[in-house]
């Protein structure tokens, strides 16, 4: 355990501050502070998978998830103000849609790097992180704010009905649902990070590899 503890603690910093820059719109709204924050999860695994290994990998994701979840839980008891009513800080549904989202995108992220790993150096961290990222995006923002999930809970809608409402896409293009452009707004953020974590996880990994030789 000692070993990937930093491990733990990098992750864990990640999700709890990914869960208050959430908080802080920019863009227009378009992003949160927390966009640029979260898909460094994804750097923390694979440094894990390729120095460690999957089941040290899966720890750090299962740590993760805890945190998560106690991030949320903390959340959906601080209400907040806005138009005369109060509202949790975190709504159930986008605590469901965020928990389910990083527990499949991780373990998927762990299972394509384990495939690849054998490839270039940078073919494991990239190939898995895109993918596991837009399964993350797609897994994340259907369940926490598309229309077909309103069924299940009448409450649970009306807490995310603003994501639903028609605006111009990017806000420039077709109109759609203002959640299918928060989504490809987030996804290209997690791509482009996808792309700058090559050079921090080659140097990070290169380091602990020499330690533990």
């Amino acid at each position: 355990m000692t070993r990937i503890l930093p491990g733990v603690l990098a992750m864990a910093t990640i999700v709890v501050a990914s869960n208050i820059l959430v908080q802080f719109l920019i863009l227009d709204g378009l992003l949160t502070w927390g966009a640029f924050t979260y898909p460094l999860a994804f750097l923390v695994t694979d440094i894990m998978n390729r120095v460690y290994g999957v089941s040290a990998a899966r720890k750090v994701v299962f740590a993760g998830l805890v945190v998560g979840i106690i991030c949320s839980l903390i959340g959906s008891q601080i209400m907040l103000q806005g138009d005369g009513f109060e509202y949790p800080a975190v709504a159930l549904r986008i605590a469901i849609a965020s928990a389910t989202a990083f527990l499949v995108a991780q373990l998927l992220d762990i299972a394509v790097f384990n495939r690849l790993r054998d490839g270039s150096w940078w073919t494991a961290p990239l190939g898995s992180t895109l993918i596991s990222s837009t399964v993350d995006t797609v897994i994340f923002f259907s369940i926490a704010f598309a229309a077909v999930f309103n069924g299940f809970s009448a409450a649970a809608a009306e807490e995310v009905i603003w994501a639903q409402d028609s605006m111009p896409f990017l806000t420039t293009g077709p109109i759609a649902p203002l959640w299918v452009s928060l989504a490809v707004a987030d996804w290209g953020v997690k791509l482009s990070i996808a792309l700058i974590a090559l050079v921090p996880f080659r140097i990070v990994v290169g380091r602990l590899q020499r330690k533990t030789a």
